[in-house]
């Protein structure tokens, strides 16, 4: 039986996927792992190095870059998750990991030992550490609520992040080492047990790029079990390396956003409060897309 099935998806990222690789076959302990790399149709020679330099690993190449959660889905089913087999039959976890992270050593080892000590564990994910030494935010979250939207559009969370209510996003009144139970971890590395990924089905593919972890991870909290963030393990990620300063990226972003807010807050939220948070997130999400857009061109004259 395999421990752990391990989906990686790339997009452009070809130098930080080989080094991602390389730190996962590096990877000690007494476990049984396999690599099913997908990508959505890179056009920097990802594949061809991959299959090249990493035979072990299966690559497969997504006839079209239809997004995050449906590259990963297309990573999951090639496991045998999603198509109702036998438990018995599938690996014990599956790892999200993006191609822009580097893993330590005995990383999977003590994220897989977490999950075996903790059968009330749904998924999981470690410290995540950014190029600066800084904490990556998104590794430990509360799901967005109505308010948290209010808080980050008003720059509350900002100005607050040690404030129980206005850091409640991130969790920033917390100590980056606290072990603790979240709402949800991130996709950039998220171990998730195969009999809650079963209960709950593959990821949602109306999330083109971002906010399909949040989902899962509000729909594997919802069948009943746990999320944990597990600070002593720490993953390096170069955050951003294939959406950094992408108009398609930022907008993405925003979409995502509205999607969480229609598909798990529409019907409980009062009518003015919900129509408020969409129409902050379209203003707020146009300026941000049409800042990035004048920074590229900008860039592009320039360059």
């Amino acid at each position: 039986m395999l421990d752990l099935a391990i989906v990686i998806v790339n997009y452009n990222t070809k130098d930080l996927l080989r080094a991602c690789l390389r730190s996962v076959y590096a990877s000690e302990g007494d476990f049984s792992y396999h690599v099913t790399v997908v990508d959505n149709a890179s056009q920097d020679g990802s594949i061809d190095m991959v299959r090249e330099a990493f035979p072990q690993a299966r690559a497969i190449a997504a006839p079209v870059n239809g997004g995050f959660a449906y590259a990963n889905n297309i990573g999951l089913r090639a496991y045998g998750f999603g198509q109702g087999k036998s438990l018995e039959t599938l690996p014990r976890y599956a790892l999200l990991l993006n191609p822009d992270t580097e893993v330590p050593p005995t990383a999977l080892a003590e994220m897989l030992a977490l999950m075996d000590a903790r059968p009330e564990l749904g998924a999981a994910g470690p410290r995540l550490i950014l190029p600066d030494g800084s904490l990556d935010k998104a590794c430990r979250r509360a799901f967005p609520s109505p308010m948290s939207f209010v808080y980050r559009g008003l720059g509350l969370s900002k100005l607050f992040p040690t404030h129980p209510r206005f850091g409640q996003y991130n969790l920033t009144y917390l100590p980056e080492d606290e072990e603790t139970e979240v709402d949800s971890v991130v996709g950039a590395f998220m171990m998730v047990r195969r009999e809650a990924l079963e209960a709950v089905g593959l990821l949602d593919e109306s999330f083109f790029m971002y906010g399909e972890d949040l989902d899962w991870a509000f729909r594997i909290k919802q069948a009943g079990w746990k999320i944990w963030y597990y600070p002593k393990v720490i993953v390096y990620h170069h955050k951003g390396a294939a959406s950094k300063g992408n108009v398609k990226a930022r907008r993405a972003f925003y979409e995502a956003m509205a999607v969480f807010v229609r598909k798990h807050y529409k019907q409980q939220t009062n009518p003015l409060l919900y129509g408020a948070i969409l129409a902050g997130i379209a203003v707020k999400g146009g300026l941000d897309v049409g800042v990035t857009w004048l920074r590229r061109q900008r860039m592009e004259v320039s360059g």
